[in-house]
């Protein structure tokens, strides 16, 4: 039987449908938990440059789809690295092609707005770490009219002062970097072999803040030999280096650094050995080998993080396009499980509003895009479960992954 609805009735159900709707939209923008902004280093962008694609988590079922309008040019040529400064307002992207960092203020809708662009101090920086106050800058080679790639150098570090801005949201901005000496930067090297080129290969500063760390590899000698050069960071004088400059051994090839939430343990990834090695942190910075480091991981160990809030590490091993998952007790990993990503995992984090999701960046993904590969974790078990329909597609060949909470940022642009 069909039933028949007088004009009354009929208002009433075209109210109650539109109360409805916009019920059902509100609570899907209250889904969102995150804002996630991948990298990609292809040219397609305005001016050739990279892209910045944008996607939002949903807070129940972890799926991960663009915003409007994304992605939005990177503002530079070959993007390979980001950070969120310490409010979440502003980000900041490495385009290693250009020498650049550019800042970015973040409406409260996940767009990014370019402010400003400055130069790093050396040539082809490669990583980009924040602490508050402070940008450090990771350069390929020193800033040296013999140093080329066709004759390299060892790499170096700028600091950049970070002056929280005003507005809603503030738009942050870089000074000029901080000295060293007559140098705009810190070397790179080996004091018991300078001329030796070292190249180095990610940043970490550990969550207290205190510690500035930089993973390198001797490119002179074959096998590589790996170090971890260790600063005290301070937010007026920039840097000093522990340990009277002299680096701590690191394996062949490390790649990348985290620190665990108490600043008590550092992780690095050593992709020349497969393995993950682990070191405890003394109060005035200096390291010192775990006991069972090192620590086994898959091949190429590309990236890692440490859980900010529960004991645990996961690393993403590029080769087996795997992540690994560690427990963490007094320092010591031992494996959860592994989960398969995307075609080579180069980036992974982990969402800050509830520590509940893990993503990974797939720098292959498929044949004409790079993918983002999200997993729900387990604050008790440390396990990963794949994200609704994930991998989810992004530009192609993403270098780098980070995230902010939803609604960190005040208002939009």
């Amino acid at each position: 039987m069909r039933m028949k609805f007088n004009k009354s009735s009929q208002l009433l159900l075209v109210s109650a449908a539109g109360l409805l709707v916009s019920g059902l939209v509100s609570a899907c923008s209250t889904l969102t938990v995150d804002f996630v902004f991948v990298t990609s280093s292809k040219a397609a962008g305005t001016n050739n440059y990279g892209e910045i694609d944008v996607l939002e988590i949903n807070s129940e079922s972890g799926y991960m789809r663009h915003i409007p309008t994304s992605p939005f040019p990177s503002g530079g040529r070959n993007p390979v690295a980001e950070a969120v400064s310490a409010d979440q307002s502003n980000l900041y992207v490495v385009n290693q092609d250009d020498n650049t960092i550019v800042q970015f203020v973040i409406g409260n809708d996940g767009k990014v707005y370019p402010q400003a662009t400055v130069n790093t101090p050396g040539i082809y920086p490669m990583a980009v770490a924040v602490n508050g106050t402070n940008l450090y800058v990771v350069d390929t080679y020193q800033p040296l009219a013999a140093c080329s790639a066709a004759a390299p150098c060892s790499g170096s570090v700028g600091v950049f002062p970070i002056t929280v801005g005003s507005g809603s949201p503030p738009s942050d901005s870089l000074g000029t970097p901080l000295t060293n000496g007559n140098l705009a930067y810190w070397p790179i090297g080996l004091p018991s072999s300078p001329a030796d080129v070292i190249v180095p290969t990610g940043i970490g500063v550990t969550p207290t803040g205190a510690f500035v760390y930089v993973t390198a590899y001797d490119a002179s000698v074959t096998p590589n030999v790996g170090y971890v050069f260790g600063f005290a960071a301070n937010a007026n004088s920039g840097l000093t280096p522990l340990n009277g400059g002299v680096p701590f051994p690191a394996g062949v090839h490390p790649a990348a650094v985290t620190s665990d939430p108490s600043s008590a343990y550092l992780y690095v990834t050593d992709k020349g050995s497969a393995n993950v090695l682990g070191y405890s942190i003394a109060s005035a910075g200096q390291l010192t080998f775990l006991a069972g480091s090192p620590f086994a991981a898959g091949n190429q160990p590309d990236a890692i993080v440490a859980d900010p809030k529960y004991p645990f590490v996961y690393v993403a091993n590029s080769i087996d396009n795997t992540i690994a998952a560690y427990s963490l007790n007094d320092g010591e990993l031992s494996v959860v499980g592994t989960y398969a990503t995307g075609n080579q995992p180069v980036a992974i984090g982990i969402d800050p509003s509830t520590n509940h999701f893990l993503y990974s960046a797939n720098y292959l993904g498929t044949i004409t895009n790079g993918t983002v590969s999200g997993f729900e974790l387990s604050p008790t078990a440390g396990t990963l479960v794949n994200s609704q329909n994930s991998p989810y597609t992004v530009d192609a060949l993403p270098t780098a992954i980070v995230a902010i909470t939803h609604g960190s940022t005040s208002t939009s642009k």
